[in-house]
């Protein structure tokens, strides 16, 4: 018995181990579970060749079900028959397949030789085309598919494939811009001819607003993506479609004055870019620029789109633009907000130039100069900056950042910001400040009609405060102007000159077109330090412009010899330390002025240290006694040092202003009953 029940089990095992291990593997669970961390499960859902340096486990997926893995075409997807294979195989649904292939191709654009990063492009080379083909599958996946993006608003590989496209179009669109080292390399029906491709610019009217061509092409252009800066607390960005770019539209013509100041090119380029500056007029567009770039691809459905070679590259303005219709779907634009205008800061050389102007250098500047911070829009009001002493638009950096992130706020405002010489007499300076934003509107809308012509808001930090505020007040006739003469004695030929040289700077009335002003850290009525020890020192420094003693010789003669104490006797200028002076007869005077009934007004104090009273407390320059207004709408008191406009409370609170303002006046901008219509 037992023999015979032996020899059976004797032939199985013989059988088992002639058939090898397979047979064995026959007795395991089909199935086996293991643990996995979250961490693990995210990283394995949207982990792709973008975040980890390796293809997604959709891509690793499609490659499996389609039986190109082991031993077949994409045992190496990196290889370039994998490609091709993935492309003719059947029984994959468009989305597996577009949306794969667009991975591979991204991940043979970044592994073709030459792909590291700043190389230089070659005409017709292989990346382009790479850079292409990741483009078109992405742009068929999303819009030429099996479902809508609507439809697949939810999922990670959406995300994954906007992602792919969007980057191969910057990568793309700056190979293209590079091609020619920046010059216009399109021909004359404005086509890029690289490689494969023939790409048709088309671009629609950024900046056409303000007198720009609409084929001028920018000197730089750079990915958004590529620049990080230090000193903006924030990026604000907005996801969506398209390439988030940065055009340096030419060079910055307040700072390229001055020889030693940091220019937007490197040294052996800097040259040939002060060749190409002329003055203009004393406004301009920040030169560094957001952009959003497009590409689409020709056809009207998948068959034709795959068979194509050529796209249009469109340029759009993302502060206008919010969404775009594509193939009869609103798509939502990406947008980088902070990126033109770090660039702009970081480069400028604003935080040498403004002390050089302080102090009379040559290196400075001696007349006001208007930003826009970008292309003018008829259809939003106007922000307009104003810095204090010593200073220059850096006074703004998360101010103005934090107020173009802020979306309610963008859409229905736009910031301009005025740098001047912060040595310059204050009537001067409040002088000509209002002549430049008087002549930008007239240049902008002659005829006064656009949204961005009526309710202005001032924004003033200290020494701009008291400008902001002479802006929005009257000098009550010739009041200003005989106080100014009070005590001099001159005849009539002297006095006539004056007037007719100072009398402008005296006589005013406030700028119709401002509705609302906020002042921060101002000091109204002067301040202590200015006429102490340290401000005498300080202000003994400060030298004006030659441009302004020679151009004002007459009157300084005139002045000199109406002196009663010393007839005769030059006394140096008053600068703006000198008018800071709580003392100073023209600080005394101008405080004294009534604000127009028809602004509503807003003060935003420092209080450095809290154990002192409010009423005898300061912010370590401004005593609050000098900064608060009578009348004001509002008033906020900040624990802060001068520099209270950097503050987030201050932001805060203009923020609030802001939107208090537009929900206020709803879609239609009214100023205050019975000042305007």
């Amino acid at each position: 018995m037992k023999v015979r029940h032996a020899r059976p089990l004797v032939l199985v095992v013989a059988s088992l181990l002639l058939s090898g291990c397979a047979a064995l593997r026959e007795f395991r669970p089909a199935v086996e579970v293991a643990a996995m961390t979250p961490g693990e499960y995210i990283t394995l859902k949207r982990g792709d060749i973008l975040t980890s340096g390796k293809l997604s486990a959709a891509t690793l997926d499609t490659i499996r079900v389609a039986g190109l893995d082991d031993d077949g075409a994409c045992a190496k997807p990196e290889a370039a028959g994998c490609i091709q294979a993935l492309s003719n195989i059947q029984g994959l649904s468009n989305e597996q397949r577009l949306s794969a292939l667009s991975e591979l191709w991204l991940q043979q654009a970044q592994t073709l030789p030459g792909a590291e990063q700043n190389a230089a492009p070659a005409a017709g080379d292989l990346r382009q085309d790479a850079w292409m083909e990741v483009a078109r599958h992405a742009y068929a996946y999303l819009f030429f598919s099996e479902r809508t993006p609507a439809e697949r608003a939810f999922e990670d590989r959406q995300t994954q494939v906007r992602d792919y496209y969007n980057l191969a179009v910057q990568e793309a669109a700056s190979r293209l811009f590079a091609s020619d080292h920046g010059k216009a390399a399109a021909g004359a029906a404005g086509e890029f001819r690289d490689g494969l491709w023939v790409v048709k610019l088309d671009q629609p009217a950024v900046g056409a607003a303000s007198g720009q061509s609409r084929e001028a092409l920018p000197q730089e252009l750079l990915p958004a993506s590529s620049l990080s800066f230090a000193g903006l607390r924030r990026t604000f960005r907005r996801d969506g479609f398209g390439a988030e770019l940065v055009a340096v539209k030419g060079v910055d013509p307040v700072t390229m004055t001055a020889a030693d100041v940091d220019t937007n090119a490197p040294g052996p380029e800097r040259p040939k870019l002060r060749q190409q500056w002329q003055p203009g007029p004393a406004w301009s567009e920040m030169p560094a620029t957001a952009i959003t770039a497009l590409l689409r691809f020709s056809g009207e459905n998948l068959a034709q789109l795959m068979s194509t070679h050529e796209a249009v590259l469109s340029v759009h303005d993302p502060f206008r633009e919010a969404k775009i219709d594509l193939h009869g779907r609103d798509v939502p634009l990406a947008g980088n907000f902070t990126a033109g205008y770090g660039l702009w800061l970081a480069r400028s050389g604003f935080n040498r130039q403004s002390l050089y102007s302080l102090f009379g250098r040559e290196q400075g500047i001696d007349h006001p100069h208007l930003y826009l911070m970008r292309p003018y829009d008829p259809d939003r009001r106007i922000i307009v900056m104003i810095h204090g002493l010593a200073s220059s638009p850096e006074a703004w950096v998360n101010m103005a950042n934090e107020l173009n992130g802020d979306e309610e706020i963008r859409s229905r405002f736009q910031i301009w910001q005025f740098y001047y010489p912060t040595n310059m007499p204050i009537a001067l300076n409040h002088h000509v400040i209002r002549q430049t934003l008087d002549e930008a509107l007239r240049h902008f809308d002659p005829q006064g009609r656009a949204v961005a012509s009526r309710d202005v808001v001032l924004i003033g930090h200290s020494m701009g405060g008291v400008i902001s505020r002479l802006m929005v007040s009257s000098s009550g006739g010739d009041a200003l102007f005989n106080q100014f003469l009070a005590g001099r004695r001159l005849d009539d030929r002297r006095r006539e000159r004056l007037r007719v040289r100072v009398g402008p700077l005296m006589h005013f009335e406030p700028v119709p077109q401002v509705e609302r002003a906020i002042f921060l850290a101002a000091p109204h009525r002067g301040t202590d330090v200015a006429g102490g020890r340290l401000g005498r020192f300080v202000g003994g420094l400060v030298r004006l412009p030659l441009t302004l003693l020679e151009g004002f010789a007459d009157v300084l003669d005139d002045l000199a010899h109406g002196d009663a104490a010393q007839p005769g006797r030059k006394r140096r200028p008053p600068n703006s330390i000198d008018n800071l002076d709580r003392a100073n007869p023209f600080i005394r005077a101008v405080a004294e002025l009534p604000i127009s009934p028809c602004v509503r007004y807003h003060s935003i104090i420092g209080h450095l240290d809290p154990e002192v009273p409010l009423a005898r407390s300061d912010d370590g320059l401004v005593p609050y006694w000098s900064a608060h207004l009578d009348g004001a709408i509002s008033e906020k008191v900040i624990r802060s040092a001068h520099s209270v406009q950097e503050t987030a409370p201050a932001i805060i609170e203009i923020r609030r202003i802001l939107r208090e303002d537009i929900s206020r006046q709803g879609d239609a901008p009214t100023s205050v009953a019975g000042c305007r219509g």
